[in-house]
């Protein structure tokens, strides 16, 4: 099947969401506020390619070049692009994104060397903050806000008050299944009463089609059931493969990249014999795993 080209919405006046279907491994969404002559970025792309595509679409829009980039968290999908608008724009992140992507480097080509990423410059945030700050882009105000331990440990969530518009980054997967491995399946959980408690109208997510706040009660029953399924595994003495093989998906089998599962009960379990949210856990493992849950075929990188 043809891959569809990305696309953007404008959920307010000023703000866009810049939409890459199918929202698969490393088809991130990312977005632009724009006003006074002056734009700030939400996210970059995974592949050089697409980051000039998506700096085009920013031109496309009659909005000036970003001078602020603003990254959700540190996974190479949504800041592999960075370069792209740096060093004309400044890099802003949680302090923890700039420390996880420095040490992260270029993972994502190892993770999978036949996909095409172009030249990619590693480019960690400039500035960075620790608990939440305001951007002014014109006359729009910008909260960048932590919500602590979530998806990894370095998220930012990016909210419009008075648009009501947030950036959640990969705390939302809108129809795609969540990925906990790098961070906390109980901050996940926090993480979403903050989203709930911000009251927005339009949910961009971290991949996927824009949404509303009903993704989060989706999101939050699939992170109940799968600290349910851990409780029982552990129970029952099995590894997190074991359960995941086992288990009935029910009203989340139709979700993309269902293999997932494994890795979320590997954090799961981690946070069951008690190891502080996101501890590092042996991602090879994890991703062997996930491999087997694939029919034995590795993930693909849909970029």
């Amino acid at each position: 099947m043809p891959v569809e080209e990305p696309y953007l919405v404008q959920p307010a006046d000023g703000a866009y969401a810049y939409v890459q279907p199918d929202g698969g491994w490393c088809l991130n969404n990312a977005g632009f506020v724009t006003g006074g002559g002056r734009t700030l970025l939400v996210d970059t792309a995974a592949t050089e390619r697409r980051a000039l595509a998506l700096r085009d679409a920013v031109l496309a829009a009659g909005a000036p070049l970003p001078r602020t980039v603003v990254n959700t968290h540190h996974h190479g999908d949504h800041t592999y692009g960075n370069g792209v608008f740096a060093p004309e724009a400044l890099i802003l992140g949680h302090d923890n994104a700039r420390s996880e992507q420095l040490a992260a480097g270029h993972q994502l080509e190892m993770i999978w060397p036949a996909t095409d990423f172009g030249t990619i410059a590693i480019t960690p945030p400039d500035l960075t903050y620790r608990d939440r700050m305001t951007l002014h882009v014109g006359e729009t105000e910008v909260h960048v806000i932590h919500p602590g331990v979530a998806h990894t440990t370095g998220d930012s969530v990016v909210w419009l008050p008075a648009q009501r518009v947030v950036f959640t980054g990969d705390l939302v997967f809108a129809g795609g299944t969540p990925f906990l491995a790098m961070g906390s399946l109980a901050g996940s959980l926090r993480a979403l009463g903050l989203l709930r408690s911000l009251g927005a109208r339009t949910v961009v997510p971290g991949h996927g089609p824009l949404t509303d706040a009903s993704a989060y009660e989706a999101t939050e029953r699939y992170l109940r059931y799968v600290a349910e399924l851990a409780r029982e595994g552990c129970a029952e003495g099995l590894t997190p493969l074991e359960t995941a093989r086992q288990a009935d998906l029910g009203e989340f089998a139709a979700w993309r990249d269902s293999e997932r599962l494994v890795a979320n009960l590997h954090r799961a379990y981690a946070e069951l014999a008690g190891k502080p949210e996101g501890a590092a856990l042996d991602i090879l493992a994890v991703l062997r795993d996930m491999t087997v849950m694939n029919g034995g075929t590795p993930i693909l990188c849909h970029a």
